[in-house]
């Protein structure tokens, strides 16, 4: 009974946020609040609340002050260099603009940080996609499944997490499966390079307008259709998109957060400049990215404290801090508060037992017949499997149940292991991990919108690092 009502409420959830009935936050908050009463157990619902409240604690520390740090370094011009550099490469071309996106997000993930990723990604990427008029569920779409891929890294978390789980040392899991995860790399910048075209084709050829941008949002779930931009001239080409799945959302921006505040991080004469800071700012954010990396201190203490240094420095006067500070209030609310909403759905999910039945009825439906080839079915299983659960839930708590049928079947742990790493890249979209509400936070792409894109394509990019795991022998 728990399995079907655990699916129910996943399926019940996603269809509320992707057919927009429900804000995230409210289905978040709402859809398990109810289950949980369904399944009788609402008098724990508090528990279970403040369990995964306590849980994601840290995370939402982390977002908050993250925010704030990198929202920082775009008002004293960090990011600056590596716009107009973009811009140049870019030529007004959505094609490269998309490809740039891909290995953009590829680079960054470097640090093992998907919000850092996604923060850095779209600050740099937003105001070209804006000036082209270009689907921003492109960028958010293509950006998340670079970053699950390169989220494997062994300091990505879950490659230590199978270790762990597994008493594995990281090295001997993630190194041979380089290979496979090349593949999906260039899997990823293939399909940028089509969606751009795509785009190309939309929008024909394009010419950036330099003097003012003034532009309406539009998110497109089909990236072949829709209208431009503004601040741009534009020259038809032969071909064109069609009409399928498009979603048209348009926001006027009218007030103080509209396109026309958003678009002046470009702007050279913008008030919040620190050029004479320019390398200390630079050195804080390559020290706070090393110190991550190194595991010198927790991520929220680092961004904490990066945060108040970054203020402290960058605007010694009090009344300016404050200015900042509200400045990037509206990202911070939203994306902390999407953080401890999905802490409800996580604690009732696990707390009632859902997710524990969830996974061993997957588990159990695996025909003794395939044994033998547990491996390929701990890579297929891992889509659905890290998608509707926590890394934590799938790697401490399934992935060991896996290896050991594996193991009465001659297949090692090693293998499990491995194998266990395909589902990342799509993954990073799954509604349970925060740092995807930072991705369409700040790209301003709905939820459901950007879900309804990119699912199918996140994961065929899985199946393709399965298919390459398998032929290089690694899984």
């Amino acid at each position: 009974m728990l399995t079907i009502l655990g699916f129910a409420m996943i399926a019940t959830f996603l269809a509320l946020i992707m057919t927009k009935k429900m804000s995230p936050i409210a289905a978040l908050v709402l859809i398990p609040a109810l289950f949980c009463v369904a399944v009788g157990k609402g008098a724990h619902l508090g528990d279970y609340v403040i369990d995964g409240v306590s849980s994601l604690a840290p995370t939402a520390a982390m977002l908050m002050f993250a925010i704030v740090y990198f929202g920082v370094m775009i008002d004293v011009g960090l990011f600056d260099p590596v716009v107009r550099g973009i811009l140049r490469f870019c030529k007004a071309d959505p094609m490269r603009v998309v490809v740039g996106t891909a290995v953009l997000a590829a680079i960054v993930s470097l640090d093992g940080d998907g919000s850092t990723t996604f923060m850095i990604t779209v600050s740099a990427m937003y105001p070209l996609y804006k000036r082209l008029g270009m689907s921003l569920v492109v960028m958010t779409g293509v950006a998340a499944m670079a970053n699950g891929v390169m989220n494997t890294v062994p300091w990505g978390g879950p490659t230590a997490r199978a270790a762990t789980a597994l008493k594995l040392d990281a090295a001997d899991i993630f190194v041979p499966m380089i290979p496979a995860l090349l593949v999906g790399l260039l899997g990823v910048l293939g399909l940028a390079y089509l969606l751009g075209l795509r785009e190309r084709r939309r929008l024909g050829a394009l010419r950036l307008d330099e003097e003012s941008v003034e532009t309406k949002e539009t998110v497109l779930v089909g990236a072949g259709t829709g209208a431009g931009g503004g601040g741009l001239e534009k020259r038809p080409v032969a071909g064109g998109g069609g009409a399928d799945d498009v979603d048209d959302d348009r926001d006027d921006g009218d007030g103080g957060d509209g396109d026309g505040d958003l678009l002046k991080g470009l702007d050279p004469n913008r008030p919040t400049l620190r050029p004479r800071l320019y390398w200390f700012n630079a050195l804080l954010t390559g020290t706070l990215i090393t110190a991550m990396i190194l595991e010198l201190l927790p991520i929220p203490v680092l961004f904490l404290l990066g945060a108040a240094l970054a203020l402290s420095v960058n605007y010694p006067r009090l009344p300016d801090q404050k200015a900042r500070i509200a400045a990037h209030a509206d990202n911070v609310l939203n994306v902390s508060g999407m953080v401890f909403a999905a802490a409800v759905f996580t604690g009732v999910l696990q707390g009632t037992g859902m997710v524990d039945h969830m996974a061993g009825w997957l588990v159990d439906t695996v025909p003794e017949g395939l044994g033998p080839h547990m491996a390929l079915v701990t890579g297929v299983l891992s889509l659905p499997l890290t998608y509707f659960m926590s890394n934590d839930g799938f790697y401490f708590g399934v992935l060991p149940v896996l290896a050991e049928a594996g193991a009465a079947h001659g297949v090692t742990p090693l293998e499990m292991a491995r194998a266990s790493l395909v589902g990342q890249p799509l993954h990073m979209s799954s509604p349970l991990v925060p740092a995807v509400y930072v991705l369409v936070g700040m790209a301003r792409v709905e939820f459901g919108d950007h879900t309804r894109f990119v699912v199918k394509w996140a994961a065929l990019t899985c199946l393709l690092i399965l298919a390459a795991g398998i032929l290089f022998g690694t899984i």
